[in-house]
């Protein structure tokens, strides 16, 4: 066994995905322990030198909200050598945006909510309010030249309202086109998404005139569901799929667990399935192994585990 898998690729799934690294802003925000900005910078090349080409910095929030992320001004210039990686950053509003684009970020993400409940909880806003506050960031940012992706959460359930109705989702999903985001995130935030009600959801956004080529999805794995319903997903023509190194962010060891999809994981089985990356699996895998040890925790991803006990 040479720690790579099989390779038997399956009809009706796309040649190639891109993987939309969230393991350095996403994984790392809840982390309790503030991770120095030298090991940040350092993950992040050793992500790009693995092969991965889009990955999400930091997020230009007020750092009372997100003390871990509270460095960004000092990370973003610390990657200005990455050339032809592609480096979004999440802004929750205008004063977001300035920061970021005084530093030169040319991709930026925004943070919605498809619930009322968690627009609240986590924007201090209403569906329609938080759109409106993103409408000059999404505006601004496309008349600077930036690329703008939509994260929209809470698409399949939420902890508070329960099942989300597909159309309700739908709805917000265009709203945030319709702002101009140039590709929209699918985040199933609490990880109950099963395969039937992601093939519904796509389903219906493709009913509704929504592009599939401007979908990136963001499964959580909570339930242990994250890759089938990516696989769904493939099967339905995505092609951009969010995933954290070493399963950042859903650490079982931490109350904060969210269980984000370990890029290792998507990676073992789209390297199996004969659908390209670009991403050495070999060298990912000991990246992720390098910020457990950082962190001072095991990795919670499965593949991390397997290959490295194989060493």
């Amino acid at each position: 066994m040479n720690g790579l898998p099989m390779n038997v690729p399956a009809p009706g799934l796309p040649a190639r995905v891109r993987i939309h690294e969230v393991g350095a802003r996403d994984g790392l925000q809840n982390e309790k322990t503030a991770v120095p900005t030298a090991v940040k910078a350092e993950f992040i090349h050793r992500l790009a030198a693995a092969g991965l080409t889009t990955i999400e910095a930091t997020s230009f929030v007020h750092p009372k909200w997100v003390p871990q992320l509270a460095d960004a001004e000092q990370l973003f210039p610390e990657l200005g050598d990455l050339a032809g990686v592609h480096l979004p950053v999440l802004v929750p509003n205008e004063r977001g945006l300035d920061r970021a684009l005084a530093l030169g970020a040319t991709r930026i993400a925004v943070f919605g909510s498809a619930t009322e409940t968690f627009a609240s909880r986590n924007l201090n806003r209403t569906v329609a309010e938080s759109l409106a506050m993103f409408e000059p960031v999404v505006a601004r940012a496309k008349e600077g030249g930036a690329h703008v992706r939509g994260y929209l959460s809470m698409c399949f359930g939420d902890p508070w309202e329960g099942p989300v109705p597909v159309h309700q989702v739908v709805r917000v999903a265009k709203a945030l086109l319709d702002l101009g985001c140039d590709e929209l995130s699918l985040g199933d935030t609490i990880g109950v998404a099963t395969p039937g009600h992601v093939l519904a959801l796509l389903g219906e956004l493709g009913e509704a005139g929504v592009p599939t080529d401007r979908i990136g999805v963001h499964f959580h794995d909570t339930y242990g569901q994250a890759l089938s319903n990516t696989l769904a997903a493939l099967g339905h023509g995505v092609t951009t799929v969010d995933a954290s190194a070493g399963g950042l962010g859903g650490c079982p060891y931490a109350k904060s667990a969210t269980g984000n999809l370990a890029t290792e994981d998507l990676v073992w089985m789209l390297d199996g399935l004969g659908i390209e990356t670009g991403v050495d699996l070999t060298a990912l895998t000991a990246t992720s192994a390098w910020m457990a040890e950082q962190l001072g925790r095991p990795s919670p991803s499965r593949t991390v585990r397997a290959l490295s006990h194989k060493e």
